[in-house]
């Protein structure tokens, strides 16, 4: 599995932006994912992940409500919808694959230490 992120870049506070998560490789049937962020000097945090069989998400408080995990297995495609943005949300976005799970899994995790392959990462600007 590869993992290639894109679609970060500079936005106002309350601004929207949509995280792009382009998969190749074994099919996303395979292995769950998702989305993490890394701030300067803090640990790396898990904000969002989707189940390889796709029927369970799950979310940070911090962004919950805010923020929408949407895979897209005929395009090999993970998103990552963000609106209602702040200064709190800045930081490099990675996503991840955890290929542990299974074929079409509901188990899912926003722990990255489960997480064994990893975008580049995309960085997300919040600010006026």
């Amino acid at each position: 599995v590869r993992l290639v992120e894109s679609g970060g870049g500079l936005v106002q506070p309350g601004g929207s932006l949509r995280l792009s998560c382009k998969t190749s490789g074994d099919p996303m049937d395979y292995f769950a994912i998702g989305w993490f962020r890394q701030a300067p000097g803090k640990e790396r945090e898990g904000v969002s992940c989707i189940s390889s069989s796709g029927k369970i998400t799950k979310y940070a408080e911090s962004v919950k409500g805010r923020f929408t995990i949407v895979a897209s297995k005929a395009e090999k495609m993970v998103y990552l919808e963000m609106n209602s943005l702040t200064s709190e949300d800045t930081a490099l976005y990675y996503c991840a694959a955890d290929r542990s799970t299974g074929y079409m899994s509901d188990y899912v995790s926003t722990n990255p230490d489960e997480y064994g392959v990893w975008g580049q990462g995309t960085q997300v600007t919040v600010s006026s």
